[in-house]
């Protein structure tokens, strides 16, 4: 069954979260690291897309 759709707004702030299935890690170099970067700085530049705070945690 497919999740309802989420209410959206102008002006709305929305919390993202990614995580990987069986706590493994997502980003295995600093090459793949620096790339979700690279990323985030490109959707910010297409979609002027606000990002106000993000975490990159590794397994300890």
């Amino acid at each position: 069954m497919a999740r309802p759709l989420r209410i959206e707004y102008p002006g709305a702030w929305y919390r993202v979260m990614n995580r990987e299935a069986g706590r493994r890690m997502i980003y295995l170099n600093n090459f793949l690291r620096e790339s979700f970067l690279d990323l985030l700085q490109d959707i910010y530049e297409r979609y002027t897309v606000y990002c106000h705070a993000y975490c990159m945690m590794e397994i300890a």
